[in-house]
């Protein structure tokens, strides 16, 4: 592996996932990259996932198991504790691929003004494949104009010097949707890459976070309207179009708005694998 590779430093929460943990321990672990700074940071479960993650601790960068103030505290935790250039985390019910990391360090290397990337969304059942896989043309209109965005968070990984330029840390007030608050900061800052190849499943079942009465969707709008008036005129012009707008924008609203003089990053940025330079290549 080559030396310019980066140091990925991936954080899990977790709290009484012990059903699904391991998998999700195993999917990181079990890659072997060898620049990788791995965190677990439980909330004090009871389920017998401490157990789980004490098999693997010697493969892990630092773990501790605690009670605290919620999902969002759980990751700022975890990432007060990592020095990586590459972040991400991957929540205690989903899965990386066996691919993940070594592509993420490619596309960053071959890529050096992506500072976030997104691989193509898919979704898990009970075991570790894909069930669904969802095309990874997504843009900012309809981020903003859904209810659920369409950013996949489990398949993002930044570099550091936009976590930091964003604030360093997740809103803890914000319960559910604290990875749509952070994808509109970052959104601020640079545009979103769309890599063309999938980079980890989010597992479909019953007690996946956000799901419970709604409550995602609800800070989700709640995020979204805070943003809208905080940010400049001109980028609140087109966010409050788009957020006015019920589901995807489509016809004649979204040649509207897409025709407003706003910032490139609106646009997201597509990177796709070029077989003839045997490279990652953004455009």
């Amino acid at each position: 592996m080559s030396a310019t590779m980066p140091t990925i430093s991936v954080v899990t929460p977790s709290f009484n996932q012990a059903e699904y943990l391991e998998d999700t321990l195993q999917s990181v672990l079990g890659q072997d990259y060898p620049l990788l700074e791995y965190v677990v940071i439980d909330g004090g479960s009871t389920d017998g996932s401490v157990e789980i993650i004490k098999r693997y601790d010697s493969r892990i960068a630092y773990s501790v198991s605690e009670p605290d103030a919620g999902h969002a505290d759980g990751i700022n935790k975890g990432f007060a504790r990592t020095s990586g250039e590459i972040m991400a985390w991957i929540n205690s019910s989903d899965v990386y691929y066996p691919w993940t990391l070594l592509t993420v360090a490619e596309v960053f290397r071959d890529v050096p003004e992506a500072q976030w990337i997104m691989g193509v969304p898919t979704l898990v059942g009970s075991g570790c494949w894909p069930k669904a896989v969802y095309a990874s043309e997504g843009n900012v209109y309809d981020f903003l104009a859904g209810d659920t965005g369409c950013v996949q968070q489990e398949s993002v990984f930044w570099r550091r010097g936009l976590w930091e330029r964003a604030g360093g840390r997740l809103d803890p007030n914000i319960r559910y949707a604290c990875d749509y608050a952070l994808w509109l900061r970052f959104m601020e800052l640079a545009p979103l890459y769309h890599v063309q190849t999938p980079l980890a499943a989010f597992r479909h079942h019953e007690d996946r976070r956000g799901t419970v009465d709604g409550a995602y969707a609800q800070e989700v709008r709640a995020a979204r309207l805070r943003w809208v008036y905080a940010a400049p005129p001109r980028e609140r012009l087109r966010a409050r179009l788009v957020g006015a707008m019920p589901g995807r924008l489509s016809g004649q609203w979204r040649k509207a708005l897409e025709g407003l003089p706003l910032p490139r990053w609106y646009r997201h940025q597509r990177v796709t694998y070029d077989f003839e330079a045997h490279r990652w290549i953004a455009g």
